[in-house]
């Protein structure tokens, strides 16, 4: 049986990319986002075109209704799954300065970014603990794709950065609860990737990039981080649990 991995926000941008380099090695994909099927075609297509069987999960990970039925789509689609890719992320919907930061703002990125990530991890977790019981030979992980700003701070989107440095203690929490059924939890922790998200803040971070921002004077790619993905997923790290990888073409090196 081919092993299945669960991405979400996996439709475009960094989760787009990881859900191409995980095509490439074999895995039959459920692809989570919150447009509807119609918008995604393309994505999708993109994905089948290396062979495997791809379904879309639309939902909103920050419903727990939401979260209930992805997971059913994928047991009742695949019967399994032995990756979960948390992904999906927001940014606030507008900047402000912490001092003038919003409550509403702050629940809508933690919303998604970490209570959603969060809980849908949970459920995750207990199915592969059934699986692993099931089957002693399964194989599972779950990998958490944080950010740079987990401890790199931004004072105008200081939501953000909450939600990702939570993510950390998300990671070594269930890292430390997986351990004994020797299922890894991973933390990648990209830094500045070329995506639409980033779009809005091209020219800015061009010269920051070019000023010697990152150690490698380029903006990083979807890929940079799928490649990280698909090798944490092959089981090479698996006395590595809990671990943070960058990818930041050393942006969060300090230097003097």
């Amino acid at each position: 049986m081919r092993r299945v991995a669960l991405i979400t926000g996996g439709t475009r941008g960094i989760g787009f990319g990881i859900a191409l380099e995980l095509a490439k090695n074999n895995f039959d994909l459920a692809v989570n986002g919150t447009r509807p099927a119609a918008q995604v075609e393309d994505a999708l297509r993109a994905l089948r075109h290396y062979g495997m069987d791809v379904m879309y999960c639309q939902g909103d990970i920050a419903s727990s209704a939401d979260r209930i039925e992805i997971l059913r789509q994928v047991k009742d689609h695949y019967g399994a799954l032995h990756v979960l890719v948390n992904n999906a992320g927001v940014v606030p919907k507008e900047r402000r300065d912490i001092l003038e930061a919003t409550e509403e703002s702050f629940d809508y990125v933690m919303g998604v970014n970490l209570k959603g990530s969060c809980f849908l991890t949970q459920k995750t977790a207990n199915w592969m603990i059934e699986q692993k019981k099931t089957n002693p030979e399964f194989e599972g992980c779950i990998i958490n794709i944080s950010s740079i700003s987990a401890t790199v701070v931004s004072l105008n989107r200081g939501e953000y950065c909450i939600s990702k440095a939570g993510m950390g203690m998300v990671t070594q929490l269930f890292a430390v609860r997986l351990g004994e059924y020797d299922i890894p939890v991973f933390e990648v922790r990209p830094g500045i990737v070329q995506t639409d998200m980033t779009a809005g803040a091209k020219e800015k971070y061009d010269k920051l990039i070019g000023e010697g921002l990152c150690v490698q004077k380029r903006w990083g790619e979807p890929q940079d981080v799928g490649k990280v993905v698909a090798s944490l997923t092959k089981g090479d790290f698996m006395y590595s649990t809990g671990q943070v990888i960058m990818v930041d073409g050393g942006l969060t090196i300090p230097r003097l």
